[in-house]
């Protein structure tokens, strides 16, 4: 949460006027840094200053004196706030804007002030401070008696959206959505919600965290605000009445952005209510693990959205990041999108991109509209870009006009809108109101007037400056003017004796005097009132504008929503064409047949992919995957979920063919970290997301399994890693990619129909290993590990001395019968026998006994002394050698 900066006084007595005012202003923001206009500078004071030099590494310095002390101050220009705004903004700082709104001329005391909007990292507007290609999104939070109620908006498209979740599903919610910034109640301590804190920042929030008053968050209230806002009569059409948490949770965050803005959002045109079983799972690991939008180590590229971000728009970019947050699980509504993806295919997709690229940004303009601080060429803009739209809803008519007719409807201009821009804007517009030139020459009388005088300052100039020429005989005399001092006349210092008694001396430079006359005085006088008059004129004028403009938001609204759901389509369409994707099929039967199937991200990183098969369905649903690291395993897993995810986002995908049955979510448990945050292992975190995926799957989840285990001792991880096999087949029943190196676990093939072994081919050769990357069926024959370390580059000598250990351990094991059997003893295979706790110290010795081969006194006997030997002995002290030959020694005391 921002710290406070709130100046060090506690009265005003004895402060300056200038600095009285200040320090009211301040004191209605005490959480924000306040930037002070004055002049062509934002100053900040006391705290804010110092705190501002720090974060932006600016002078500070100390000036005047207010109240008997130096007063702390920095600032930063006018012309180059906005960057050092978008640097506070990236360090999670909120500044409130006070302008000069009085007229200098007519103040007695400090002209008047007051903060116009507040910039906070979740309310940001201005196009030079957003990422254009990203939604920024505000999120409010309200806790309910039994779940919690979240609203979230992108304040600067109006885009909003209500869930209400159980609580141990807002770690997984605010993963998905990334808010810029979090509103909560004042009375609610951060820590009381799960989840909420970012623990792996030592406790530090992970957006930055606003408050307001908890009657805000009032459901009652919020409603009647809604009601008033979108001008309804009730929220039923919404579904919002049923979602009284989420309702006041959205009550604050509304009155969150009108306090920001300054405005009401009436560019908040609709309520998108989020229920959840509408999209496909991806939960926050699965996220991270299959890369969609960044990397394991937390760039954007190489990932899947980098792959498949080539959209022509801006707006294209932000709908395309929303459908890979939020897969489709209706196979109906992804189909709907792979029919437009095949129109396009077969339309002129370049020439549609082209006209795409063209088009601005309708949204982001039209909430700038209703906010009220579109800038003047944004509008340009809107007017320019009827011909764009045209030649996009053109190429959908062309493409199938029945398919597209709902985006078609949406493209259609307000046309009494874009007529009055055409009619009053000029050409090419100012870039900003305060300079002026904005309106077309005949569009307002008045203005003409006064730019007419304005205009006719060059003509007086000239000819002013010819007769004083004539008048006083210097040939050089020269008639100027500027912003500092105003008009003036300047001569050489070596022609000043012949300077005339009516002028007067104005300013002094190095190698001339400026001087000024009666008359040059009253037409300044004449001019300068003019000129700003004129810009006085054309604010007024804007302000009207924006008015009128109002009307056509929503429409504008909706231009901008199809554009960017049809450039996410042809974006779609390029990535098939370019990458040799195709259109995936959907069934009612359960199940996943993939031929030829490729990593959409790995396929392009190499010289040549192998693309490889996946077939699961209601007889076959586990595949158990061997192999050689190195050889492709991981990378086989994530394509198949890969090819799901796309499928259901409405792409095409990298198959030869695709058919997919029903499929609610995907899981994965590949790679292994630590959270040293978090006071977990890498082992204990391995076990929290398998428990996680057996407590959650279902016969229609996808989930991958890499390596279970690994974490811990050879037997513990076995033992684990085929309990959860078994769960996942017997119970859960889900669709199950089962990589492992325990070769004992190829015997589960043995023992559940559903159940194949599949291994990554191999070839070695002379001692070095070729990875084919090539599925084929069975298990695999051995696990290269020595081929991976040389190749890894660890010494020789270390290589081959664990060569020697590994031909000894190899061949007492074919002394020793081979491979554990893990369906021994009654069933222990399944999940639910294999654990021995709970049995009592007779019972275990009994076990061990029965290993023995016979059941007598002296085997019990000798058991017991087997496990008192157990007891004794320290693990962790043993060496490998140690450990195996303990082993031997302990096998032959129970055989006798």
């Amino acid at each position: 949460m921002n710290q406070k900066t709130t100046a060090p006084v506690q009265t005003l007595d004895g402060h300056t006027p200038m600095m009285q005012q200040y320090l009211r202003i301040k004191a209605e923001h005490p959480s924000t840094l306040l930037f002070y206009r004055m002049g062509d500078f934002y100053e900040l004071f006391y705290g804010d200053a110092d705190r501002a030099a720090r974060l932006l590494g600016i002078t500070l310095t100390r000036r005047g004196a207010s109240a008997g002390e130096p007063i702390p101050m920095a600032g930063v220009p006018v012309h180059a706030a906005e960057q050092y705004l978008a640097r506070l903004i990236r360090l999670g700082e909120s500044v409130a804007i006070c302008e000069q709104i009085g007229d200098p001329a007519l103040a007695k005391g400090p002209v008047e002030r007051k903060v116009v909007r507040i910039v906070t990292p979740g309310t940001i507007t201005d196009a030079q401070l957003l990422p254009e290609r990203e939604d920024l999104l505000l999120l409010a939070l309200r806790p309910g008696a039994r779940r919690l109620g979240l609203a979230w908006m992108s304040v600067a498209s109006g885009e909003c959206w209500l869930a209400e979740v159980a609580g141990s599903q807002l770690p997984a919610e605010l993963d998905r959505l990334r808010p810029a910034e979090i509103v909560l109640p004042e009375s609610l301590a951060p820590s009381t919600i799960p989840g909420l804190l970012d623990e792996s920042r030592d406790g530090a929030v992970g957006a930055p965290l606003a408050r307001a008053p908890d009657w805000q968050f009032d459901p009652e209230r919020a409603g009647r605000t809604l009601r008033e806002l979108l001008q309804v009569a009730d929220l039923s059409g919404y579904g919002a009445d049923e979602l009284p948490d989420a309702l006041g949770a959205l009550g604050a965050l509304i009155d969150y952005v009108s306090r920001t803005q300054g405005v009401a959002p009436s560019h908040l045109q609709a309520l998108n209510v989020h229920h959840g079983d509408e999209y496909l799972i991806v939960d926050p690991v699965a996220r991270r693990n299959l890369e969609i939008s960044e990397t394991l180590r937390g760039e954007p590229a190489p990932t899947l959205l980098s792959v498949l971000d080539q959209c022509a728009s801006s707006a294209g970019s932000r709908m395309l990041r929303r459908w890979l947050a939020l897969p489709l699980r209706s196979q109906e509504a992804a189909a709907l999108r792979h029919q437009g993806v095949a129109a396009l295919l077969d339309t002129d997709l370049a020439s549609l991109r082209s006209a795409l690229g063209r088009t601005v940004d309708f949204e982001r303009i039209a909430g700038r509209i209703a906010l009220r601080s579109a800038r003047p060429r944004e509008l340009a803009a809107l007017r320019d870009s009827a011909g764009s739209v045209e030649a996009v809803e053109t190429a959908l008519r062309q493409a199938d006009a029945g398919l597209f007719a709902p985006l078609i409807a949406s493209l259609a201009p307000p046309t009494a809108a874009t007529t009055l821009l055409a009619r009053a804007l000029a050409d090419e517009p100012a870039a900003l109101v305060r300079d002026g030139g904005v309106f077309r020459p005949g569009y307002d009388d008045a203005l003409d007037e006064l730019r007419a005088i304005d205009d006719g300052c060059d003509t007086f100039l000239a000819e002013m400056e010819r007769g004083e020429r004539e008048r006083t005989g210097i040939a050089n005399l020269r008639v100027g003017f500027n912003n500092v001092h105003g008009f003036y006349i300047e001569v050489t210092h070596g022609q000043a004796s012949r300077v005339p008694d009516d002028y007067r001396r104005r300013q002094t430079l190095k190698n001339a005097e400026r001087y000024v006359t009666p008359a040059l005085k009253a037409f300044e006088d004449k001019a300068l009132s003019a000129r700003e008059r004129a810009l006085a004129r054309e604010r007024e004028l804007y302000e009207q504008l924006l008015d009128a403009l109002a009307e056509a938001v929503a429409q504008w609204q909706r231009i901008g929503h199809a554009i960017a759901e049809i450039d996410a389509l042809a974006c779609f369409a390029d990535r098939a064409r370019m990458l040799g994707w195709v259109a995936p099929e959907f069934g009612a039967m359960p199940g996943i047949e993939i031929r030829g199937g490729r990593h959409p991200v790995v396929e392009g990183a190499v010289e040549r992919f192998v693309p490889n098969d996946c077939v699961l369905d209601d007889r076959r649903r586990t595949i158990l995957l061997t192999g050689p690291n190195m050889g492709g395993k991981s990378t086989y897993m994530r394509q198949v979920a890969l090819i799901v995810f796309l499928a259901h986002c409405g792409s095409y995908v990298p198959a030869d063919m695709c058919r997919l049955g029903p499929i609610d979510r995907i899981f994965t448990r590949i790679g292994a970290s630590d959270d040293l945050a978090g006071g977990r292992s890498t082992f204990m975190v391995e076990m929290t997301e398998a428990a996680a995926i057996l407590h959650a799957a279902t016969d229609r989840s996808l989930v991958l399994m890499d390596e279970i285990g690994r974490g811990t001792s050879t037997f513990d991880g076995l033992a684990l890693a085929h309990a959860i096999a078994s769960r996942l087949l017997a119970h859960n029943r889900s669709f199950v990619l089962f990589a492992t190196h325990y070769f004992e676990l190829t015997q589960l093939a043995q023992r559940y129909p559903q159940a194949v072994n599949r291994h990554l081919a191999a070839a070695e050769h002379r001692g070095t290993i070729a990875f084919l990357h090539e599925v084929r069926d069975g298990p695999a024959n051995r696990s290269y590990g020595l081929q991976v370390a040389r190749l890894a580059g660890l010494p020789a000598p270390v290589v081959r001395a664990a060569g020697q250990l590994l031909e000894a351990l190899e061949a007492r094991a074919r002394d020793d019968d081979g491979q554990i059997d893990l369906f021994s003893a009654g069933g222990a295979g399944e999940a639910e026998s294999m654990p021995l706790e709970g049995h009592t110290a007779t019972a275990q010795t009994g076990q061990l006994a029965g290993t023995a081969g016979v059941e007598s006194p002296a085997n019990g006997a000798r058991a017991s002394d087997v496990l008192s030997r157990l007891a004794a002995i320290d693990p962790d002290q043993l060496s490998a050698r140690a450990a195996l030959e303990l082993l031997y020694e302990l096998h032959a005391q129970l055989r006798g």
